[in-house]
């Protein structure tokens, strides 16, 4: 067989793969790196180089498994834009974790994210409570987006940035 179309069957298959691993292990994995998570996708880039160029460690081969594996991204980018179907398939749907004040313990326990946790990514976004939320959700991509029902609340901190441009120090 070619050796570059061995290389690039091998990259398409370790990309389907990392795809479905990422599928199955949940978009918080994503949104939410620690060390640990930066080590272990060090050490899986690592790991299926070979599965991908084999015993090829020319430029030539790292290159062309470079480029199948953009490619594949671009076309896989593409198709689910154009089909809901995949899409749905490889993103979960956004999940409501406040509404109104009330945290959906349930959504939280499915998407195994603590209370404290949450608490944290609250306060990320400048509010203090629970109570003070009218939405919260986890997106697609996994970042949790906060919309505070108080709009005096997201006014003050408007200000405050304008202020500290100015170099004054208004409170």
């Amino acid at each position: 067989m070619n050796p570059y179309l061995d290389i690039t069957i091998r990259s398409i298959a370790v990309y389907l793969f990392m795809l479905i691993a990422i599928r199955i292990f949940g978009k918080k994995e994503l949104s939410q790196l620690n060390t640990a998570d930066i080590i272990l996708i060090l050490l899986i880039s690592n790991a299926v180089q070979n599965a991908m160029v084999g015993s090829n460690s020319s430029l030539d081969g790292g290159l062309v498994a470079a480029l199948v594996l953009f490619t594949v991204n671009f076309i896989f980018k593409k198709i689910m834009y154009n089909s809901k179907t995949v899409a749905n398939i490889v993103q979960d749907k956004p999940e409501i974790l406040i509404h109104d004040g009330i945290v959906d313990f349930k959504a939280l326990a499915k998407l195994e994210i603590t209370s404290p946790e949450l608490e944290e990514v609250i306060r990320e976004h400048g509010v203090e409570k629970f109570s003070e939320v009218k939405l919260a959700m986890m997106e697609i991509d996994g970042n949790i987006s906060v919309i505070s029902g108080n709009n005096s609340l997201r006014q003050t901190k408007h200000k405050r940035r304008i202020h500290k441009t100015l170099g004054t120090l208004d409170n």
